[in-house]
């Protein structure tokens, strides 16, 4: 089950068409929804996302916490998922992005939200950069 504060915004994205306000109004989200690595039932996450080209990357930033998202271990134990992003519904699969790719998509993202910066420094782990790349309209 998503927590109080993720179902709040699930709840008011699905409500305005992707629309959500507070911390994220006017923020690019995508609801994803993965496969439980564990439990095996679907779980849906609202994440900030990129745009870029035709994929959607999102960063497994965990808002800087020292451990990976659980959406993360679930997109690497099953990458096949499910997207929102305004009132459109998609498959994709997640590919991880690697090296130098990784590192200029992490540096747009940061561009886009500097929150982003303090999340890297704020832990010792690599954060994690995935591109969802859309499988069905």
């Amino acid at each position: 089950m998503p927590s109080d504060f993720n179902q709040q915004i699930i709840e008011e994205f699905r409500a305005n068409e992707g629309r959500v306000g507070g911390m994220f109004e006017g923020s690019p989200l995508v609801l994803l929804t993965t496969t439980g690595a564990r439990s095996g039932k679907s779980v849906t996450t609202p994440v900030m996302y990129l745009a870029d080209g035709d994929r959607y990357v999102v960063i497994a930033s965990n808002a800087g916490a020292d451990h990976h998202p659980a959406w993360y271990h679930n997109l690497r134990a099953t990458p096949e998922a499910t997207a929102e992003v305004g009132t459109e519904r998609f498959e994709v699969k997640a590919v991880f992005v690697e090296g130098v790719e990784r590192d200029q998509l992490y540096a747009r993202m940061v561009e886009q939200a500097p929150g982003f910066a303090e999340y890297e420094a704020a832990t010792s782990r690599r954060i994690p950069v995935v591109a969802l790349l859309r499988t069905s309209a």
